[in-house]
């Protein structure tokens, strides 16, 4: 029996096998630890406002890439789904609309200040689709348009931390909800730089990666830099509930497996090794996000 086409796109382009338990973990742990730092209590309300427009925000961006990247896709990458015209632009442009009228009015009904921090999201996400109106520049300096796209996660934490302690009258940000941001802005880099360091023979001409921009030492170590990064605030992160012994554990296996990866890859850049480091990436971060959110519970 032929696929359908939309299941085809996603498995490609959006492989919801990946995103859900990968966003689930994300928006767990922002509830989870946000309700540490008060009083340990979870709603599934503010889990599942969190979760959509998390996983739906991910989808947005996806879309934008369709949009942005459509004419050197179809010049580079005539393979992929859109140019080969399985699904069109258009389409994919009114999925957007409906997600975001989803999100609108599900903030809306949950809590209405929410509204707030979700214009700021939509408000960064135009500049992003306009790549800041300085689109020849970025795309010569890879750095700093990792980085202005990377931007996007901070706020997304923010709100998505938002959806627990928000609703609640009376309460205070707690500083330690800082070292969570800055954890998982560092996690989103893991991801976005492990995805762009391939095996030689995968390098496309035309398709910008970080091992041919930067070489493979240098993109492998800012992809392991990025992560111990995450790694010291997710530690100062749980030492602010009590729980740094237990996360060093947990965590410190988790990134000496994915040194053992980067260092395989450096020895031997061909075959597996190279799209191992983008799975490494995914298992580094839902490992963190699961520490943030678990950890907390067991204090």
């Amino acid at each position: 029996m032929k696929e359908n086409r939309w299941y085809i796109y996603q498995k490609e382009r959006f492989p919801l096998a990946m995103y859900i338990p990968m966003i689930l973990a994300f928006s767990f742990s922002a509830i989870s630890y946000s309700a540490a730092t008060l009083d340990g209590r979870i709603t599934i309300k503010a889990l599942a406002v969190s979760f959509y427009v998390s996983i739906s925000f991910f989808m947005l961006l996806r879309i934008a890439d369709e949009y942005k990247d459509f004419e050197e896709d179809s010049k580079y990458r005539p393979y992929r789904p859109v140019p080969r015209g399985l699904v069109k632009r258009e389409e994919l442009g009114k999925i957007g609309f409906v997600l975001g009228v989803g999100q609108f009015i599900i903030c809306g009904l949950y809590e209405p200040r929410l509204l707030i921090l979700l214009v700021v999201l939509w408000i960064y996400y135009g500049c992003m689709c306009k790549e800041f109106f300085i689109s020849s520049w970025l795309r010569k300096h890879m750095g700093w348009y990792m980085f202005s796209h990377m931007l996007i996660m901070p706020q997304l934490d923010f709100f998505a931390t938002a959806c627990e302690f928000l609703p609640r009258p009376g309460v205070q940000i707690g500083s330690a909800l800082v070292w969570f941001i800055i954890s998982s802005f560092f996690d989103g880099m893991v991801i976005e730089v492990g995805r762009k360091i391939r095996a030689e023979e995968d390098e496309e001409e035309g398709v910008e990666t970080y091992s041919k921009l930067w070489g493979k030492k240098a993109s492998v170590g800012i992809w392991l830099g990025a992560m111990i990064i995450s790694f010291a605030s997710t530690f100062f992160a749980l030492y602010e509930l009590g729980g740094a012994a237990l996360g060093s554990v947990t965590l410190g296996i988790a990134i000496a497996i994915c040194i053992l990866g980067g260092i395989r890859y450096l020895k031997n850049p061909h075959g597996k090794n190279g799209s191992r480091l983008e799975l490494l990436s995914g298992v580094w971060t839902l490992v963190d996000y699961l520490s943030l959110g678990i950890i907390p519970l067991l204090l």
